[in-house]
């Protein structure tokens, strides 16, 4: 290889890459139907690869770019849905429906999505639909029916499944909400 002039294998991986590059992908055309995250991404690793002449931190760069993107787009797959029941005495309860995965990303938004001051005294959060992936939903959690305690209503989780339940028995109360 020390014998093969430099000019000559920049010269091979110039044609490698021409070659192996699949330019229908970077068509005007197909970038403006592909989603925006995943095109920033691309380019971003692009820019890092040729501004750092390193593809190791290109892609590292890119890989954490990818995570945020995807977290960002699945944070908002969780929904909660608010019907009015009553009780066994005919007292109204708020029931709170809670669908999809919960972690660090959507934990923020769960939190906005019940009426504190307008809810009834007794409140159901039903985690049937749900599960827990982290510490910060259980904060937020926490902080929910801290919010309801404030107003001097009564909020209950129920449905959590095994792992979830296992979780949050282990870090509700310990993590900070209303201190």
């Amino acid at each position: 290889v020390a014998i093969i002039p430099m000019a000559a294998l920049v010269a091979v991986m110039i044609m490698v890459s021409v070659g192996t590059f699949d330019w229908h992908s970077v068509r005007p055309s197909t970038l403006r139907r592909m989603p925006v995250g995943e095109t920033l991404v691309m380019v971003l690793t692009v820019i890092v690869v040729v501004l750092t002449d390193n593809l190791a931190i290109g892609v590292i760069i890119g890989v954490i770019a990818a995570m945020i993107v995807f977290a960002r787009r699945v944070a908002h797959f969780a929904t909660v849905e608010r019907t009015e029941r009553t009780d066994e005495d005919g007292a109204p309860v708020a029931h709170y429906a809670v669908v999809g995965e919960l972690f660090f990303a959507s934990s923020n938004d769960l939190t906005t999505q019940f009426d504190y001051a307008g809810d009834p005294e007794r409140v159901v959060i039903d985690m049937t639909g749900s599960h827990v992936w982290d510490a910060s939903t259980v904060a937020a959690l926490d902080a929910i029916t801290y919010k309801y305690e404030r107003h001097g209503k009564r909020a209950v989780i129920s449905g959590m499944n095994d792992s979830s339940a296992a979780m949050h028995g282990r870090l509700a109360g310990e993590l900070g909400a209303g201190h």
